[in-house]
């Protein structure tokens, strides 16, 4: 059979088996599989149980439903042929918390269709993810030319706590030649990429104290400083006057060469009419290859209550982005030495550390990206995969690549600039998403033509 005949047919497969595979997303996702929310718990269990049936009624020879303390992940094998290498195709099947339901267009767990996309919590990420693997495997008959192991993770959405000890326990079961792991975009609509580096995560919470107890602010204010008011002096040092992040000792990437038009950004990231970037240089190397830091939380008297008094103490949460190529334990290093030094009025200052998470970066060549390129190419009708780098971050795929350090990591993703993952209204464009499954397909094929 001639490539391009073999090419064609698996797309065909692929767009028959759709209205079936939509049907079975649609399923996961009105399972609220929250495992951030003890309350969902037991719907993380049920997900997990309905994971473990697709793959098995898809035709795995082996499945099973796995712990390490944490949540249940899915494991699903078929054996390699003989000579043919094995693909790790990976997958979440937990979700983020939807935020207030009463904000989403349609009800977040009720998976609904409007235009061209699917709107539903996990529609994208990442239980679309989950799908594409289920229908490259259905797509060559559940028995595709190399061996394929799914590992389907609980918990990815609580940042990922007892993967390493999943991974550990079951090496053998779960080692491959290839890792794909599904949970990150291509480019733009109709344009697919390989993501190539992730920042890494690290987060604290810090505590300012000026008080030993609330004080009137009439009888004691322009003398003694309030917790709050110290708190936002210390956080405003974080960044230099063009919002560049002013923590010393930070490392700087480089990012790929790639455009990014100001008029698209400005629409992808819904910044407001009037309101200026931050920060120095290309907007990719901003968004890719520097560090950020955010503060995304803040605890202080409520407007509503808030009475005449001086706060004692104040709190808040700072998250900081690690580019590619930096140590993230050394960031939060930095980042606290950066908090305690800078304490105005000699507030007293105290730093809870929280998540360390690694960056990642690969250099991608070799026959695995050769074959996953191939595979875009020929899924997009002839428009050339881009290597992009992603401002978020998946900290277990350092993880991964250290257990695994033989295989190559392929990042793909089945998100767009529009689907708004862990936000209102999540959505998956269900065009690209059928792409997507057909560029599986092939890569399955390609991958078993690796020489």
């Amino acid at each position: 059979m001639a490539e391009s005949t073999r090419s064609d047919d698996l797309a065909a497969r692929v767009r028959a088996l759709m209205p079936a595979l939509l049907d079975d997303l649609e399923q996961l996702v009105r399972i609220p599989s929250v495992w951030a929310q003890p309350e969902h718990h037991d719907d993380v269990h049920h997900s997990a149980r309905e994971v473990e049936r697709l793959l098995r009624e898809a035709g795995f020879a082996q499945t099973s439903i796995v712990e390490a303390g944490g949540a249940p992940a899915v494991i699903a094998h078929h054996p390699a042929p003989p000579g043919a290498p094995t693909v790790l195709l990976y997958a979440h099947h937990d979700v983020q918390p939807t935020g207030d339901p009463n904000l989403w267009t349609s009800p977040p767990f009720e998976p609904t269709r409007r235009g061209d996309r699917l709107y539903a919590r996990g529609a994208a990420d990442d239980k679309a993810g989950l799908a594409a693997h289920l229908a490259a495997f259905r797509a060559h008959d559940a028995n595709p030319p190399v061996g394929v192991t799914v590992f389907v993770e609980g918990e990815e959405e609580s940042g990922s706590p007892s993967l390493v000890s999943l991974l550990e326990a079951h090496r053998d079961e779960l080692a491959a030649d290839a890792i794909v792991i599904a949970d990150s975009a291509n480019w733009d609509i109709g344009v697919p990429a390989l993501t190539v580096t992730l920042r890494g995560l690290v987060d604290c919470e810090v505590t300012v104290r000026t008080l030993d107890h609330a004080v009137h602010s009439g009888i004691w204010g322009g003398v003694v400083p309030d917790a709050l008011t110290t708190l936002c002096q210390l956080l405003a040092t974080l960044h230099a006057p063009d919002g560049s992040v002013a923590v010393a000792d930070l490392h700087h990437g480089i990012a790929a060469d790639l455009e990014y038009p100001e008029d698209r950004l400005r629409a992808e990231s819904s910044v407001l009419d009037g309101v200026q970037q931050i920060g120095i240089g290309s907007a990719v190397q901003r968004l890719w290859a520097e560090p950020a830091i955010s503060v995304i939380g803040i605890d202080a008297p409520a407007v509503d209550t808030a009475s005449n008094t001086l706060a004692p103490s104040a709190r808040a949460k700072i998250s900081m982005r690690v580019a590619p190529g930096g140590d993230a334990a050394a960031h939060l290093d930095a980042l606290e030495r950066h908090l305690q030094d800078n304490a105005p009025f000699g507030a007293h200052v105290e730093v809870e550390r929280g998540e360390i998470g690694d960056p990642f970066e690969v250099d991608a060549v070799g026959p695995a990206y050769d074959a996953a390129r191939t595979a875009f190419r020929e899924a997009w009708n002839g428009t050339d995969p881009v290597d992009m780098g992603m401002g978020g971050s998946i900290p277990f795929i350092a993880e991964f690549a250290r257990i695994f350090p033989d295989a190559a990591v392929l990042v793909t993703g089945v998100e767009d600039p529009d689907t708004r993952a862990h936000g209102i209204d999540e959505g998956l464009h269900l065009a690209e998403f059928e792409r997507v499954c057909i560029a599986e397909a092939l890569l399955l094929q390609r991958l078993a033509e690796v020489e």
